[in-house]
C-alpha cells in the first residue's frame, strides 16, 4: 500500500492546552499570566488561542486564529487590566475547516444563573449522543465542538444546584471519555479531570495566586511552585483572593489511564506529568531500544524535538556517539503551510534539513518519537541518504500504532497506519530504511515506572480503559477539540 499523499505531515497533533488563574488580591493582571502560560503551552496547539477574564461584573473573552504572540498584543492585554481571574486555551485542530470563531475557546456562556467561561482538552466518546439529546430538548449550538456540549451539561446542572462546583460534579456523571476542563465564573475557577485521567492537569501557586495548567512547564514559566496534579475524577475549586483550594471527587470508580503518548510526544521535555519527568521517560525509552537493538551504527541522531532525548538515551546505553544530524527550522508556522502539491513535497525539507558533515559515509541510527503513516519518516530517511549516509536504521520510542484513539489523539484510521498488519521489516521497506525497531509494549511499564497513576496504551495494544463504539472516531463526535 502506498503513502497517503494528501497529508503533508503525518506527525500526531495534540488538540489543546488549558490554563486558569484565581488571582491574589491586588494582582491586577491575571490575563498577563494567562498569556505567558499559553506561550509555554504553545506546543500543544498552534491553530488558535483565547483568554477569558472576570472583569467589571462580567466575563469578557478575546480569541482568534493564530499563535499566542500574534493574537495578543499589549493593547488587548491592557484591556483586561483589573480582572480577578482568567482562563486560557491554545488549540490544534486536525480539520482546518472546523477552525471557525464559534469553535475557538474559551467559550463564554450567559445563562439563567449567571455566566461562565470554559476551556477543555480531550474528546468525549458520547458527545454526539449528548448533543442530540440537548437539541431534542431545544438546545441551540453555535459551533461543532465537544466543549460546547460540556458547557451545556454544566449549565443544565447549574440550574439544579447551588454552586458551579456542584454543577461540574454532577455533569461528570454524564460525560464519557477524556476531558480536562477549567471553568470560571465570577466567584471561582474550577479544574476538573475525567475519572480515567486521560489528559494531564496540574495545580500550582504563583505568589498568592492559584493556577491550573495542562503541564507543569506553564507553572515554571510563571516562576511559580508546582503543587500537585489534579487526580482522576477530582474537581478542584480556587477563589480569587484566597490561597486555599477545595477538593471534591465525582465518586465514579474507573481505571486510571493517562495517555501514554503525552509522555512520549505531546508534553514538553521539561514537564512533569503525574509524577513522571518527561525527559526521563524519553531517555529510558532510548535506552530500552538500544538494549534490544540488532544493528550496528556509527552515529545516533534524534528527530527534533521529541526524538532528541530518546537518541541521547540510546547513545548512552549503546556507546555509539550522539551527534546533531538534523537541523530544525524553528520559525516555520504550521498553519501557513497549505496542502498544495509542491508544498507537501517540500514541507519536510523546509522544516528539517540533514547535516551532511554529521552523516556522510556513516551508518545512522535515527531515533524518532513514533511512526504514524510513515510519510514523514520516509522523507527524513531519504534526506539522510541524500546527505551521504550509507545506512539508516530508524528507532521509534513508541510501540507500533495499530488501533484507533477515541480520547483525543489524532490518529488516522488503522488501515492508514504504517505498522497496521506489517512487520518491522515491512515498515522498513515502506519508509526506505535499512531497518525499523519499535519500542516493545512490555517496555512501557519500565519507562513509565515513575507514574503515580496507570497509563493508556490502547492505540498500541487495543486495550481500552472505556468501552468504545465500533465506528471510527470521526463518526463519534461532531469534531475533535
Amino acid at each position: 500500500m502506498g503513502f497517503d499523499e494528501t497529508c503533508f505531515d503525518d506527525k500526531l497533533q495534540e488538540e489543546c492546552g488549558i490554563f486558569g488563574i484565581a488571582a491574589e488580591l491586588g494582582q491586577a493582571d491575571p490575563a498577563i499570566y494567562a498569556y505567558q502560560a499559553l506561550y509555554a503551552l504553545q506546543h500543544r496547539g498552534q491553530d488558535s488561542c483565547g483568554i477569558a477574564v472576570d472583569l467589571d461584573r462580567d466575563i469578557l473573552v478575546y480569541k482568534e486564529k493564530g499563535l499566542v504572540p500574534d493574537v495578543f498584543d499589549r493593547e488587548t492585554l491592557n484591556g483586561f487590566h483589573g480582572a480577578r481571574s482568567a482562563i486560557g486555551h491554545v488549540r490544534q485542530n486536525i480539520d482546518a475547516a472546523a477552525t471557525v470563531m464559534s469553535n475557538i475557546q474559551p467559550l463564554v456562556i450567559h445563562h439563567a444563573s449567571g455566566a461562565l467561561a470554559l476551556c477543555y482538552n480531550g474528546k468525549l466518546v458520547n458527545a454526539a449522543h449528548l448533543r442530540a439529546e440537548a437539541e431534542y430538548r431545544g438546545g441551540i449550538f453555535q459551533g461543532t465542538n465537544d466543549a460546547e456540549v460540556i458547557s451545556y451539561v454544566i449549565v443544565r446542572e447549574h440550574l439544579r444546584t447551588n454552586t458551579l462546583a456542584d454543577a461540574v460534579l454532577n455533569a461528570m456523571q454524564y460525560l464519557i471519555g477524556a476531558f480536562s476542563v477549567i471553568v470560571m465564573d465570577r466567584t471561582s475557577v474550577i479544574a476538573a479531570r475525567d475519572p480515567n485521567g486521560f489528559r494531564p492537569l496540574c495545580i500550582g501557586r504563583v505568589g498568592e495566586s492559584i493556577v491550573f495548567a495542562s503541564e507543569s512547564c506553564a507553572i515554571d514559566a510563571l516562576g511559580g511552585e508546582f503543587l500537585r496534579d489534579v487526580a482522576p475524577g477530582e474537581v478542584v475549586v480556587a477563589h480569587p483572593g484566597s490561597t486555599e483550594i477545595e477538593s471534591y471527587h465525582c465518586g465514579i470508580r474507573a481505571r486510571s489511564a493517562l495517555c501514554m503518548f503525552e509522555l512520549i510526544y505531546f508534553a514538553r521535555q521539561d514537564s512533569v506529568v503525574d509524577g513522571a519527568a518527561v525527559s526521563r521517560v524519553r531517555e529510558k525509552a532510548g535506552r530500552c531500544l538500544a538494549r534490544r537493538s540488532r544493528c550496528d551504527g556509527d552515529v545516533v541522531m534524534g528527530v527534533p524535538d521529541s526524538g532528541i532525548v530518546g537518541a541521547m538515551g540510546y547513545s548512552r546505553e549503546s556507546g555509539i556517539p550522539y551527534d546533531l544530524g538534523l537541523m530544525k527550522n524553528r520559525y516555520i508556522q504550521r498553519t501557513l503551510i497549505e496542502s498544495r502539491t509542491w508544498e507537501r513535497e517540500k514541507s519536510v525539507r523546509i522544516k528539517l534539513n540533514a547535516i551532511s558533515a554529521s552523516v556522510k559515509g556513516k551508518r545512522v541510527i535515527l531515533v524518532d518519537d513514533s511512526i504514524v503513516r510513515g510519510t514523514t519518516s520516509a522523507r527524513i530517511v531519504s534526506q539522510i541518504r541524500e546527505a551521504g549516509a550509507t545506512e539508516v536504521h530508524v528507532k521509534s520510542t513508541a510501540p507500533a500504532f495499530r488501533y484507533s484513539c477515541y480520547f483525543g489523539t489524532s490518529l488516522p484510521a488503522p488501515h492508514l497506519l504504517a505498522a497496521y498488519e506489517r512487520t518491522e521489516e515491512q515498515v522498513a521497506e515502506l519508509i526506505g530504511a535499512d531497518s525499523v525497531q519499535f519500542l516493545r509494549l512490555e517496555d512501557l511499564a519500565e519507562i513509565a515506572s515513575d507514574l503515580s497513576i496507570r497509563y493508556c496504551d490502547a492505540c498500541f495494544s487495543g486495550d481500552y480503559a472505556l468501552p468504545v463504539p465500533k465506528q471510527q472516531p470521526d463518526q463519534l463526535s461532531f469534531s475533535v477539540v
